[in-house]
């Protein structure tokens, strides 16, 4: 959730976010609106249950008249009180439900707009002039015997797949990559779960606007989740965190699952948008006021893990249309994909602000000792869709696939992945 103070104080800035994000203005006011009939309620409230209680007092030394007064006074106060709290249970709510609904004020500088309005922050290496036709992944993968979409779609339906034989290996050797460098960068290494609880689910802002795109099993009243940021930013809900070291850095290992709700007719070849991958995802929670200097260092570990691939790619910065509901700022990195001659999303990182440290109660102790929220980001550090542009940027004229020299220690050695007799 926003921070109140920033709503009753600078609720310009929040229109502000609102109207780059392309979301509705007006909810400004009302939400200011509800605050204010839900503060006016608790002061009635407590001003009543405060002359009840003094009438209290008065009764027990009152007698004839004057008590029988006081009695019914009593009454009225004890009425009055009611409604008054009952009053104060639905501002309450209403604002509740109104203020969990806001989604995260952006950065001033993310750049306003939708999906295509993002800002290219800078490219790195060039792609490669291929003196064959290149393919694509999908039938590299087949020729390699490192992917089967067939046998997938036959047992699970469309969007799944089998990694096989060196397709499995390859996966194992990018995420297991991902987390020895993690570790070497003061990550503890995490395999959280992959089904959570409702309020986890939408402490971190993947229910309400998001909440097609998440598998849920009703019997159970559980979620897949679609990131491993989902269970690690509810790993210390309704904790004081000790943040006096410095930030708290995870990197979880997961399998996630996403419906891919509207995408449907978008990347149906292949496995650039399915509904279940690996992946290793880095998260931290630290102090509001080290959380741009952390989204920094999340970019730049993805952007050493992308030189790790030898593949071309480019940094953006989100538009606020395009951003989640949590994040306030995010930068993707997204690798040249040759036979597509695109740019392609392999990482994202978020600087979430105290948005989902809010919801979740996730909150560390000041100099002074005093409980302040706590700040959140996440960024991706490997991923099974980095198989495509790994295929892709390193095929050579006979179908056999270079192995990105960093992660040859990680295959055992394997400089060449050869085609299937």
């Amino acid at each position: 959730m926003i921070d109140l103070r920033t709503l009753r104080e600078e609720p310009d800035v929040v229109r502000a976010s609102q109207r780059a994000r392309g979301e509705d203005v007006g909810v400004v006011d009302r939400l200011l609106s509800l605050d204010a009939r839900r503060r006016s309620a608790i002061a009635t409230a407590d001003n009543l249950r405060a002359e009840q209680k003094q009438l209290g007092k008065r009764i027990g030394k009152a007698s004839g008249e004057e008590r029988e007064s006081l009695l019914a006074r009593g009454k009225e106060l004890a009425a009055q009180v009611k409604a008054a709290e009952a009053e104060q249970k639905r501002a309450g709510e209403e604002f509740d439900e109104l203020h969990r609904v806001v989604p995260n004020v952006v950065h001033p500088q993310v750049p306003a707009g939708g999906e295509d309005d993002f800002v290219v922050l800078k490219h790195v290496g060039t792609p490669r002039e291929f003196d064959f036709t290149p393919k694509d992944h999908l039938e590299l993968g087949e020729t390699l015997g490192a992917l089967d979409m067939e046998r997938g779609a036959k047992v699970s339906g469309a969007r799944f797949y089998f990694l096989t034989g060196i397709g499995a290996r390859l996966q194992l050797a990018l995420l297991n990559m991902a987390a020895a460098q993690a570790v070497e960068n003061g990550f503890q290494l995490m395999i959280p779960p992959v089904l959570v609880r409702p309020e986890v689910m939408a402490g971190t802002g993947f229910l309400g606007a998001h909440s097609s795109e998440v598998y849920r099993l009703p019997d159970d009243d559980l979620y897949l989740v679609g990131t491993s940021e989902v269970p690690l930013a509810g790993y210390h809900s309704d904790e004081i965190v000790d943040l006096s070291a410095g930030p708290l850095r995870y990197a979880g290992w997961s399998s996630c699952f996403r419906r891919e709700a509207g995408s449907y007719g978008k990347d149906t070849r292949g496995i650039i948008r399915v509904h279940q991958f690996d992946k290793v995802e880095m998260f931290v929670f630290c102090t509001p006021d080290e959380a741009e200097a952390e989204h920094a260092k999340l970019l730049a570990w993805e952007e050493e893990m992308l030189a790790k691939i030898e593949v071309p790619y480019r940094v953006i910065d989100t538009a606020a249309g395009d951003l989640g509901t949590s994040a306030a700022r995010k930068y993707d990195c997204e690798a040249w994909v040759p036979t597509q001659q695109a740019y392609r999303e392999l990482t994202s990182t978020s600087n979430c602000t105290t948005f989902q440290a809010r919801r979740l109660s996730v909150r560390y102790r000041d100099e002074d000792g005093r409980p302040q929220i706590a700040a959140t980001l996440n960024g991706t550090l490997a991923t099974t869709r980095w198989i495509v542009a790994i295929l892709e940027n390193h095929q050579q004229p006979d179908g056999s696939v270079r192995v990105p020299e960093a992660m040859r220690p990680f295959l055992g050695g394997l400089s060449v992945l050869e085609p299937k007799a």
